[in-house]
């Protein structure tokens, strides 16, 4: 059993990253979820409460119904080891499009390809190429 679980709140989209980063990943579900109900107004059918896996790997979400002056930070990253050039090189398009790379996906002295991107809903991502 997975002790610590990494829990991403988002303000109304969490069930859209969730579902774009299972898109990404093999072996990525939803495990359950939960939504508000109509007496949460233009929070109805957001989630209350989601817990999905990438890659075999739990995760858990969320839509806050209170907006917050904090979002997502590259102080704190998922770091995903992909096995071939074809999925860094997928994850690295999808993640990076209408967000930021804060390293081109390149080779570096740690890493025989590596990038970092925040993905459009701000969640830091580092890839890295399985070593041989």
């Amino acid at each position: 059993m997975q002790k610590i679980t990494t829990f991403l709140m988002f303000e109304g989209q969490a069930e859209e990253a969730m579902n774009f980063y299972m898109s990404l990943f093999n072996d990525s579900e939803v495990v359950n979820i939960k939504r508000y109900g109509a007496d949460m107004g233009e929070f109805e059918g957001k989630v209350i409460h989601a817990t999905f896996t990438l890659n075999g790997q739990q995760f858990m979400c969320i839509d806050s119904t209170v907006k917050h002056k904090f979002t997502f930070t590259p102080a704190v990253s998922l770091y995903v080891t992909c096995e071939t050039n074809e999925e860094i090189e997928n994850a690295y398009k999808q993640l990076s499009q209408d967000g930021e790379v804060l390293m081109p996906l390149q080779s570096y002295p740690f890493s025989e390809k590596f990038v970092w991107v925040n993905d459009k809903y701000g969640v830091s991502w580092q890839l890295t190429l399985a070593k041989k």
